[in-house]
């Protein structure tokens, strides 16, 4: 199966040092994902590293022949993918704009009927937990509903070297055992959901709306 790892944070400077604290997260979680994810395929995007217009304007807005390649070739990719990681720090007690920005650019299709994970981190004491709520909601309209276990960490700039190992005095066992907990319900939910698309169709089973977004209202009362 194929994951993709979103780090959500594009802020390459940021008190306190490291420049960016997220970028460790990332590591930290691509770490042990290759220990516990061993054959399946596991890539990060990096909000970044993703170039989008001024102006927003969704992929699928764009003309089949006018769409930018970059947002082609990753909308591409997420509808290739069987589930999620969503990594944010918390602004303002929400998720990273930024990231927020990134996932409004594809429709839900692409996301819908797979599994997704919430990654949030802070520099103080609460992780970024106040963001993750938010995010259960975002990501359920999305489509890709968040599996139950999250992944909080509080202080991480004093836990991760900028190579996403643990700095000295962590115990790499039992934070990979705590990711463990939400990835293993990760994989699960993939696998899950993986087989049966393969045996119907959701949107066949559901039925979407083909013209017009009012198909899918509830009936208009006389």
């Amino acid at each position: 199966m194929k994951f993709l790892v979103f780090l959500g944070s594009v802020r390459d400077s940021t008190p306190p040092r490291p420049a960016r604290l997220g970028l460790r997260v990332a590591k930290a979680c691509l770490a042990c994902l290759q220990e516990q994810f061993a054959g399946h395929e596991i890539e990060m995007i990096d909000a970044l590293a993703v170039s989008t217009d001024p102006v927003f304007k969704p992929h699928f807005a764009y003309s089949a022949r006018r769409v930018p390649p970059q947002l082609d070739a990753l909308a591409q990719k997420i509808d290739a993918a069987d589930g999620y990681i969503m990594i944010s720090p918390e602004y303002n007690h929400s998720m990273s704009p930024a990231l927020a920005n990134l996932l409004n650019h594809f429709g839900s299709s692409l996301f819908s009927y797979k599994p997704s994970a919430i990654v949030t981190y802070s520099a103080g004491q609460w992780g970024g937990m106040r963001a993750a709520v938010g995010m259960r909601t975002f990501l359920s309209e999305l489509g890709c509903l968040p599996v139950s276990a999250m992944i909080h960490i509080p202080r991480a700039q004093d836990v991760f070297c900028d190579d996403g190992s643990l700095q000295a005095g962590e115990d790499q066992a039992a934070w990979f055992g705590y990711f463990g907990r939400t990835f293993a319900q990760l994989q699960w939910w993939a696998q899950a959901t993986a087989v049966q698309r393969a045996a119907q169709d959701p949107n066949e089973l559901i039925g979407v709306f083909s013209r017009d977004p009012a198909e899918r209202n509830a009936p208009a009362g006389e």
